[in-house]
């Protein structure tokens, strides 16, 4: 069935909350990039390196899995809806005061305080998406809902490129805002908590499970809990590894190379801003590719096809002497590291167990992010001593060859059915 198809299946509760899971992840990952593009406007508004200020990206990365955790376990307990919500004004709110922050240091705090609230979104929103959604054509929906990522870096791409520095188009023109104004206008997610609050329904599933815990002892429930939690540590620590390379994939190749090509290719803001819109396109279309290529392939050998795929673009990525192989290059490794991404919504969430999904695959994905968060700050300063092509590329081919090892070598549960599993449990 085609991805059209598979979406005219879905009732119209459904495609509410696939949106609004879409737009929290899109708009979160807009916020993120904004600063990922704005690390050299920075630097030299504060008088400092490029490296330093990556240490932002390295506190948003590290804080995450607190927020994960947090919000996680809420959800659980209050359902996946209302933690959405709050996710979505936290991190808003957040992103404007950083556009006003009076020093490095500030802006720094703030970056934490962001990860609290952007390591929510991700498991919370993907937990409230596949027990909402039919089973079938779970491959398809997670390539899509992945690719919000992608699609953030899209926008946040094209507002560094437009509305930085500013432009010039037929006479009109359109003065720059620079980071700060940036920053004021990655505010607006805010809006999107409306439409939460006012046409998305609660996890059915959820729902189903609450009125189970309604009539257990608080006492019994947290040791129950606890046994699960143990039952299930060998599954967390798998996804927590599998997690590691994935976030080496995709934070390894993206968060350092707007600082690439603007410090070591010296393209300007508008190119920088095209190439990141052209890249963000790629992942897209990988995400959807590989999504549904796992429906009939399986969840592990899409993701290895994949990766396998990105090691042989590396030349063209890092290595390219012109914006225009820069920018293909960017294209085809980010088509290949997003298109094993779109598989992984569905691929943690189907290895999860039902009672925890709140926060089990959210927290996983979040230590992931937390074991590589330095990766960022790492090659901004090898870059800053050898080359940035050097520590990018050797970086990719380590962690593109450990990915496709870890998840050869990990289990698969494509199709589970979630409303089945929960009542049985």
């Amino acid at each position: 069935m085609s991805i059209l198809g598979q979406f005219e299946k879905l009732s119209g509760a459904q495609r509410r909350v696939f949106l609004a899971a879409f737009l929290a992840w899109t708009l979160d990952s807009l916020d993120f990039f904004l600063l990922v593009f704005c690390v050299k406007a920075i630097a030299s508004e504060f008088h400092t390196q490029p490296s330093a200020v990556m240490g932002a990206v390295f506190l948003t990365q590290a804080f995450r899995p607190v927020g994960a955790l947090l919000f996680g376990i809420v959800a659980d307990r209050y359902g996946r809806r209302p933690v959405l919500l709050a996710n979505i004004l936290g991190f808003s709110v957040i992103e404007l005061c950083c556009a006003f922050a009076p020093s490095l240091h500030v802006l720094l705090a703030l970056r934490a305080l962001f990860g609290i609230a952007m390591g929510g979104v991700w498991g919370v929103g993907a937990a409230l998406v596949f027990e909402t959604l039919p089973k079938e054509g779970r491959g398809t929906f997670s390539g899509i809902l992945q690719e919000g990522y992608a699609f953030g870096s899209i926008l946040a791409s094209a507002a560094f490129g437009l509305l930085f520095a500013g432009f010039h188009w037929h006479g009109l023109s359109v003065p720059g805002i620079g980071w700060r104004g940036l920053f004021i206008l990655g505010s607006t997610p805010a809006l999107l908590a409306f439409y939460v609050q006012a046409r998305v329904a609660e996890s059915p599933v959820w729902l189903a499970g609450a009125r189970k815990r309604m009539v257990r002892a608080t006492a019994a429930e947290r040791a129950a809990r606890t046994q699960l939690l143990l039952r299930f540590l060998p599954t967390f620590l798998f996804l927590v590894l599998l997690m590691t390379a994935f976030m080496s994939f995709s934070h390894g190749t993206q968060d350092v190379y707007p600082t690439f090509l603007a410090v070591q290719a010296r393209l300007s803001p508008e190119t920088i801003g095209l190439i990141g819109v052209l890249y963000g396109f790629g992942s897209i279309a990988g995400g959807i590719v590989f999504g549904a290529l796992s429906e009939t392939w399986g969840r592990k050998r899409a993701i290895v096809t994949a990766a396998l795929l990105a090691i042989p673009v590396i030349p063209l990525y890092a290595y390219g002497h012109s914006a225009f192989t820069l920018g293909l290059g960017a294209v085809l490794m980010q088509f290949m590291v997003q298109g094993a991404w779109g598989v992984i919504p569905a691929h943690i969430n189907e290895l999860s167990p039902p009672q925890l999904r709140g926060f089990f695959p959210g927290l996983a994905y979040q230590f992931g992010v937390l074991i590589v968060s330095s990766i960022g700050y790492i090659e901004a300063v090898l870059g800053e001593h050898f080359s940035y092509s050097t520590s990018m590329g050797s970086l990719a081919v380590v962690v593109l060859c450990l990915g496709i090892a870890i998840i050869s070598a990990g289990p698969e549960a494509k199709g589970v059915s979630f409303v089945h599993t929960s009542e049985t449990l």
